[in-house]
């Protein structure tokens, strides 16, 4: 995925903002397959399927996160709480409006899904 595109979708302000935010990721016990992603990598692929409002396995490949992780960690998060959390960190705290904005619509379209 370019990085122009990554850094458009999670500005590093809204990055340092959700990555605390963040449940505690413990990865699947199966044997086999790939270390755990960048959070950051997924939280971005997660923020253009809400963004765009393409179907989670329309998740283009150069994200490099399969759809399913990316799937599998939204529903971790919305189990967790965090586009409530989200929000309430976005409406209490200070910046730039058109970054709350952006923050604002991220956790609405994912506390919608």
């Amino acid at each position: 995925m370019g990085e122009r595109l990554s850094l458009r979708l999670v500005p590093d302000r809204l990055w340092e903002m959700v990555a605390s935010l963040l449940p505690e990721f413990t990865p699947r016990r199966q044997g086999g397959g790939r270390g755990p992603l960048d959070s950051r990598s997924v939280f971005t692929a997660v923020v253009y399927v809400l963004s765009s409002e393409c179907a989670w396995r329309r998740l283009p490949s150069s994200f490099a996160v399969s759809p399913a992780t990316a799937h599998r960690r939204f529903v971790a998060w919305s189990e967790a709480g965090l586009w409530e959390r989200m929000r309430q960190v976005v409406l209490e705290g200070e910046g730039a409006d058109d970054e709350k904005q952006w923050a604002l619509s991220i956790a609405e379209a994912a506390m919608s899904r």
